[in-house]
């Protein structure tokens, strides 16, 4: 009874607080400023320690739980691509270096309009490279990410298999975000935190001269192939589900090896409300099984 009033309760609260700050008629930099507070209500496990630091030339967060690390995620933050940062993930990525035994670090790539496509993936890359040039091995590194994140996690994945890089041990995406074009969009029948016509705007800000369907904006339109073990949660009440579950599809075509969770009466990445909601705490705790199933020693 209690978990389901504090559903009730966090979702009354995504739905009059975040929802109407994303809204396409408020400029970026004050979303993004309201945005950062907004996620002070996201709290990290009590233990978790962070730390700055730099991947390449990429300012990042470095997340840890415990005295030992089997590995590293790097973990790639949502928010459109136009706002978050790793900050305002500090929650997520605290509660991911719990339950995965890793050190998580989340870098602060390059945000649209200021920089738009490629800049994001760009940095994601340097960072993946900054990981093995300081001796982590590919099979140690999970890759991770939450919406527009997830995206941007499938676009890495794809970049450096196209380039003959090797790949990380698996990939966890939460909500993800993989087609720009809004074609699909799901409607369901309430949408606590998204509004299709502020996803739209971002996804025109980050893909600039792009066309939003370039398998590195949208990987939905790519190849999915030869990616590694991936997992996908998403909740029953966004308007992303349909990207999730076409993900899915289309990577079970391509004799994928993934798993598909969809969480009836959740809402875009109720993950952050990992440590007050249980199942969300649970999602978490999947996650980070998966990640440890797929590291190496």
């Amino acid at each position: 009874m209690l978990q389901q009033l504090l559903e009730t309760a966090l979702r009354q609260t995504m739905n009059r607080l975040v929802r109407p700050m994303l809204h396409p008629a408020i400029p970026v930099p004050v979303q993004r400023r309201i945005i950062r507070q907004a996620y002070r209500s996201s709290f990290p496990p009590r233990g978790a320690r962070f730390e700055e630091t730099t991947l390449a030339t990429v300012p990042a967060t470095r997340a840890t739980f415990g005295s030992d690390s089997r590995g590293a995620v790097l973990y790639l933050h949502g928010g459109g691509y136009i706002i978050g940062s790793s900050a305002t993930h500090r929650g997520i990525t605290g509660h991911l270096a719990k339950t995965s035994g890793c050190t998580v670090l989340t870098p602060d790539y390059r945000l649209a309009p200021e920089h738009p496509f490629p800049a994001a993936l760009d940095d994601a890359e340097a960072c993946w490279l900054a990981l093995l040039e300081a001796g982590f091995r590919p099979e140690q590194i999970a890759v991770a990410g939450d919406s527009a994140g997830g995206g941007l996690a499938l676009a890495l994945a794809m970049r450096l298999r196209d380039r003959g890089q090797p790949l990380p041990s698996s990939l966890t995406v939460f909500s993800p975000w993989v087609d720009l074009t809004q074609e699909h969009l799901y409607a369901p029948e309430r949408e606590p935190v998204l509004q299709a016509a502020w996803t739209s705007k971002a996804a025109r800000l980050y893909a600039g001269d792009t066309p939003l369907s370039h398998p590195l904006v949208s990987p939905i339109f790519g190849d999915l192939g030869d990616l590694p073990p991936m997992l996908i949660q998403a909740g029953s009440e966004e308007i992303l589900l349909n990207d999730a579950e076409r993900l899915a599809r289309k990577a079970a075509e391509a004799d994928g090896d993934l798993r598909l969770e969809v969480y009836n009466s959740l809402w875009h990445v109720f993950q952050v409300h990992s440590g007050q909601l249980d199942r969300a705490t649970a999602a978490m705790s999947r996650a980070g099984e998966h990640i440890r199933r797929h590291l190496a020693d």
